[in-house]
């Protein structure tokens, strides 16, 4: 019995804090540098649930081939979903520049794409690397990697 209530004090003390940490956070940090669609849109997904359904913060930063979803002369790749429904990973980001997402391009990506910063979409800007790592610093902050 004792060794019962040792071992649920102890896995309370570890799991508690961590949940109600998450609930804390101020938001998400979201680094998207894959080019497959899925990933990209499941990148788009859990941030848009982010602002929406939970009201926190998002900051996304684009990097590699997922630099050409801020690129405003290329057509997004619809992905098919569970409901049926198949926005493109560039329409979900899209939205979530409307939801008031910090979205950015990794600084790399335009001179490496040979591309300039007319062609990203409105809302979106380059990145400052010390900005980008103060902000994945910051503890108040979850940090996902797509």
């Amino acid at each position: 019995m004792k060794k019962l209530i040792t071992s649920l004090s102890l896995v309370s003390a570890l799991v508690i804090p961590s949940i109600l940490n998450a609930d804390q956070a101020k938001g998400l940090n979201v680094l998207v540098n894959s080019g497959n669609p899925q990933t990209q849109s499941m990148a788009m997904v859990l941030s848009m649930m982010t602002i929406k359904k939970h009201k926190k913060v998002v900051n996304i930063v684009l990097c590699g081939k997922a630099g050409d979803l801020a690129d405003k002369n290329l057509k997004g790749i619809p992905t098919k979903r569970p409901n049926g429904k198949a926005p493109s990973a560039k329409k979900n980001l899209q939205m979530l520049i409307k939801l008031g997402a910090s979205v950015k391009v990794c600084p790399l990506y335009l001179p490496n794409a040979n591309k300039d910063k007319s062609i990203l979409l409105d809302g979106i800007t380059i990145a400052k690397p010390a900005v980008v790592a103060k902000k994945l610093l910051n503890k108040n902050f979850q940090n996902i990697t797509f």
